[in-house]
């Protein structure tokens, strides 16, 4: 099959066209003749080896896909050959070959079928970024509808989480530095986006609450916007740390935690069990289907132009870059 190889950790500059043997599903497993991929800043961490996992090499990146069930291992039940599924999360990309190739293996478990809705460019893109949101905003248990305060809000978990905070109730105020942008998340059920460029965010995000705070804060971003995030927050709030896209957090003083008594938490999709996945899963389309709301694309590109499709992630688009498989 083709595939886009990884010979090593340093860079994406280590991707190169290739072909590698076709993989053939074990117990439990099904094979995928993939027909869209979704590109994620995590594919980038793990091949600079800012990533935990630490696969053998040659690897195959690639964590979001769908597909047609091509083959399935002993145990399966249910799948047969031809149907339609998308990759929701497990070891695809990460310690074994992921879906930057024309086929690739995943748990049977750790799939799902197609929403009859979406084009294929969504279901190849989605289940990574909005399991994640949906973790930020569920892991500190039920909370009653209030503020949300999205970092980073014009990238692809960004964009989930703003749709599915707005879902539940909330009022979701968004980060970003492009206005255009910050005017299609109010699109997407944000009520205010502000720049974090603008010094008088914080004084803005505390006058649309009329005094409020916000209750809960998904950071994206880390960086020196974090003790600026601390400001917004009320008492007893909370922040889902997803990711530390602008660098660490310098000089973070724990004391700004003490009488407001906030808490940080992790965010980690790795972290559900594969019932816990489909559940979640399913409370995501729950959510998507109550505001009438799908996943946003930004663009697809052809097979031949991976490195070309990730200099556009890094670019900051709103929406999930997509790799068309041939």
């Amino acid at each position: 099959m083709r595939a886009w190889l990884l010979d090593k950790t340093g860079s994406l500059a280590g991707l190169a066209m290739g072909s590698a043997p076709t993989p053939v599903p074990g117990p439990g497993e099904a094979l995928l003749r993939l027909r869209c991929a979704g590109l994620n800043p995590a594919d980038r961490y793990l091949a600079e080896g800012q990533y935990p996992a630490r696969p053998a090499f040659p690897h195959i990146l690639g964590r979001d896909g769908t597909g047609e069930v091509e083959a399935v291992g002993p145990g399966v039940q249910g799948l047969k050959a031809g149907d339609r599924r998308l990759i929701l999360r497990g070891e695809t990309g990460v310690s074994r070959w992921g879906t930057f190739a024309q086929y690739a293996v995943a748990a049977a478990d750790s799939l799902a079928e197609v929403p009859p809705d979406w084009t294929p460019e969504q279901a190849g893109s989605a289940p990574l970024t909005y399991l994640t949101a949906y973790q930020a905003l569920s892991m500190w248990g039920p909370l009653k509808p209030g503020a949300v305060l999205v970092t980073g809000a014009s990238g692809g978990v960004g964009v989930a989480a703003v749709q599915l905070a707005a879902a539940m109730g909330h009022r979701v105020f968004a980060l970003t530095r492009d206005p255009a942008k910050g005017e299609r998340l109010k699109d997407q059920g944000a009520q205010a986006a502000f720049s974090p460029a603008d010094r008088a965010w914080v004084r803005l995000v505390k006058e649309a609450l009329q005094g409020g705070r916000v209750d809960l804060a998904i950071d994206n971003l880390g960086g020196e916007l974090f003790n600026q995030v601390l400001e917004v927050l009320g008492d007893q709030a909370k922040i889902s740390c997803v990711g530390r896209l602008v660098g660490p957090v310098p000089s973070f003083n724990t004391a700004s935690l003490f009488f407001r008594r906030l808490r940080l938490g992790g965010v980690s999709v790795g972290a559900y069990s594969a019932a816990e996945t489909q559940a979640a899963w399913a409370a995501v389309l729950g959510l998507l289907r109550k505001t009438q709301r799908s996943p946003l694309v930004d663009s697809a590109w052809d097979f031949e132009r991976l490195p070309e499709a990730f200099a556009r992630l890094a670019a900051g688009p709103l929406g999930k870059v997509v790799l068309k498989v041939p």
